[in-house]
């Protein structure tokens, strides 16, 4: 008997948002910085979904991207503590393991690209500043602090990727990727970094609920893509269903990447305080000529939110593409 199975990803923001917000962040950098992380966009923007290809190699990779609140007790997100240390203490190494732990790794990640900007090494800079973002990312999907991370407890099979990929990737074109934000200082990342998470996880009854709302106007034919792979068949979200949760979720898709991309400059430029303000212009290759130039050019863009328009979103272009 062939049995039927909900096609399931599980990476945080799909490769494009991911890609995405890396670089709406670098726009909101001040100068002094933004021409260094400019003059290596595509290396930023690039190498953003690299922490999940490295879970396919990597065992200890997967709760470095998540946290399942409801598994540390009655309103955790509130009452857990900010430091690794202490959680350690009071949840055990195995409990955190288990039931995932990226506030702590977004702290950790932190203090290696702080460590990073001190020796002046651009290798790992330019990696610790990509790997942070794409954890501060993650912390930024709602689905990313619940043990129903998938909506595999509630009937939603498949929701994760619905909310974080398919539903960006149909109608990113309509959002506004301009913030007037810029980089500011952290007095305490930690907090920050736990402020997200209780935002995203006040998300996660809206996106669960929502979903069945929605599917009250469909049934399984048009509610779902069937497909046969090797004998077995598999279902994902139908564009139509992806594209009416969409409307009915407004703008928070739209809204939580542009939190990401906040977070992320604000951590990066965090961290090059912390390590003093190192002087960046001579890691900047000398063969990359009109930096600055380009730079100003490209924010002109941005403010105006005409980045896919003018195919500069690298995300966007071919082989920038999300591949899953």
């Amino acid at each position: 008997m062939i049995l039927p199975v909900l096609l399931v990803f599980t990476s945080g923001w799909g490769f494009l948002v991911h890609r995405t917000v890396h670089q709406l962040a670098i726009y909101q950098l001040p100068q002094k910085m933004g021409t260094f992380f400019y003059a290596n966009m595509e290396y930023l923007v690039n190498n953003a979904p690299r922490p999940d290809t490295r879970r396919n190699q990597d065992s200890t990779e997967a709760p470095k991207h998540f946290i399942d609140l409801e598994a540390f007790g009655p309103d955790a997100a509130h009452k857990m503590p900010l430091d690794w240390q202490t959680a350690l203490k009071e949840y055990s190494r195995d409990s955190l393991v288990k039931y995932g732990y990226v506030p702590y790794h977004v702290v950790y990640m932190k203090n290696k690209l702080t460590d990073a900007f001190r020796s002046g090494n651009k290798d790992s800079i330019l990696f610790y500043a990509t790997d942070m973002a794409h954890y501060i990312g993650d912390a930024n999907v709602p689905l990313h602090s619940s043990i129903n991370y998938d909506g595999q407890l509630s009937g939603q099979k498949g929701l994760h990727g619905l909310w974080e990929s398919t539903v960006p990737e149909l109608v990113i074109g309509s959002y506004q990727l301009y913030t007037p934000h810029k980089a500011k200082y952290l007095k305490d990342p930690a907090t920050t970094i736990w402020t997200a998470v209780r935002r995203s996880a006040a998300l996660v009854p809206a996106v669960l609920r929502i979903e069945k709302e929605v599917s009250v106007g469909f049934v399984d034919t048009t509610k779902y893509r069937i497909r046969m792979n090797r004998g077995r068949e598999t279902r994902s979200y139908s564009t139509a269903f992806a594209k009416a949760y969409s409307a009915a979720l407004g703008p928070m898709v739209n809204d939580q990447l542009i939190h990401s991309s906040e977070m992320i400059a604000d951590f990066w430029f965090t961290s090059w305080v912390d390590a003093g303000k190192p002087d960046l212009a001579a890691l900047i290759s000398p063969d990359t000529k009109n930096t600055s130039q380009q730079l100003a050019a490209e924010k002109k863009l941005y403010k105006s939110n005409q980045l896919i328009e003018n195919k500069k979103l690298l995300s966007r272009k071919p082989g920038g593409t999300d591949q899953e």
